[in-house]
């Protein structure tokens, strides 16, 4: 734990870009979705979904298992043999012909996945905590968003070139890449002194510590409804531009757009943090979050979709938001439990994605012809959200 925290700009990227693999092989997909629904006869909107919301599953159940493992054997081991399973599935993908097979690969993708995404926030609370972590936390979040901004852009230019199996190769080889530098320039950063024994009882050793501690579970709940929110979004986001308002084209623009606002907004968030509290903005961007969706909902419920102007108003309101939720909102459930970093990522990652992917597959069914049950889904997500954040009495001294 560093007594005089500094920036580490080159542990920060690495980590950014760890946490992006996600994100990368989610979001470089979205433009191909037609594409390989119509190669494997999937051509229905909801079964094209999977390919996005299945990841979330595989990346949920595969933090319980690389989560307590990296408290006995370290955090770099298991992010290795993460990867060695992505890579696995990642062939599988392109090399099946079947579609259940494909959305196998796609779990067993988030599976792998789940330990870099994991452990890489494991890493950070093992080298830094409060404010100063959320702060980290900002500036690792702000790069991450930059792969949001690039892939589907990659990707609708792969696919014009290649095929949609080539936007899955080229994710491989930019994770090879992304695994040399870790190997290569990251340290160990779970202390030998600090790792715990292997036993039978670790996983429910883990569950009980953590359950322990109020903070850290009231805020991985806020975390699934946040998250689950946002997956609605980043499954049928193509459905409303692309299908909605016919904008096939400007689609990856669009996108960007929007996360780049994420990227800005968590950016301030990092500068803001250490003086104002991680709490206190967190709480004002979940007042934001509510407040402009429930707007939306009460001015369109008996109409259209309104312009494309308006519409981005109010994604871009709450993709602000989000800049001052996403770090926030894990750094205040991680702090308590430092002392089981491993184990409280992976409770706190797999609690957050168990809930956020049935929440997403609900509300993603409803949105069909208009964005309105998107903005539905964000109030509904946002006020249990801000209940449970005021339940937890976040700034009371005792």
């Amino acid at each position: 734990m560093q007594q005089n925290p500094r920036l580490n700009i080159e542990f920060i990227c690495i980590m950014a870009l760890l946490m992006a693999l996600v994100a990368l092989s989610i979001d470089g997909i979205l433009p191909a979705l037609p594409t390989i629904g119509s190669d494997f006869g999937a051509s229905d909107l909801q079964s094209q979904q999977l390919l996005i919301t299945m990841i979330f599953l595989g990346l949920g159940i595969g933090q319980l298992i690389f989560g307590p493992l990296s408290d006995v054997y370290g955090r770099k081991p298991m992010v290795y043999c993460g990867f060695a399973i992505f890579a696995f599935s990642s062939i599988l993908c392109v090399t099946t012909s079947v579609y259940n097979c494909l959305i196998l690969g796609r779990i067993l993708q988030g599976f792998g996945l789940a330990a870099p995404r994991t452990l890489s926030i494991a890493m950070v609370r093992d080298s830094y905590e409060g404010d100063y972590m959320a702060k980290i936390m900002s500036f690792i979040v702000m790069i991450f968003i930059i792969v949001p901004v690039i892939a589907p852009t990659m990707g609708q230019f792969i696919l014009q070139i290649y095929s949609w199996e080539a936007i899955f190769n080229i994710q491989l080889i930019i994770g090879i890449v992304v695994l040399f530098w870790f190997w290569k320039r990251q340290p160990e950063t779970l202390q030998s002194k600090n790792r715990i024994l292997f036993s039978r009882r670790i996983f429910i050793d883990g569950v009980i510590e953590f359950f322990k501690h109020k903070q850290a579970v009231i805020f991985t709940l806020i975390s699934g409804f946040i998250t689950g929110s946002f997956m609605v979004y980043l499954s049928s986001t193509q459905q409303i531009f692309v299908d909605q308002y016919k904008l096939g084209d400007k689609f990856p623009l669009i996108f960007a757009s929007l996360a780049i606002g994420v990227g800005l907004t968590t950016y301030l968030n990092g500068i803001l943090v250490v003086r104002f509290g991680m709490k206190k903005l967190a709480l004002i961007a979940l007042v934001i979050y509510v407040i402009s969706a429930i707007v939306y909902t009460s001015i369109f419920f008996e109409s259209g979709n309104p312009n494309l102007k308006l519409l981005l108003l109010f994604f871009g309101l709450q993709f602000a938001s989000l800049g001052f939720l996403f770090g926030n909102l894990r750094s205040i459930a991680m702090q308590p439990i430092g002392h089981i970093a491993g184990m409280g990522a992976a409770l706190n990652g797999f609690i957050s994605t168990v809930m956020a992917v049935p929440i997403a597959i609900l509300i993603g069914a409803y949105v069909t012809n208009t964005a309105l049950p998107l903005f539905i889904g964000f109030a509904i997500c946002g006020i249990f959200s801000l209940a449970l954040f005021l339940i937890s009495k976040p700034f009371s001294s005792k």
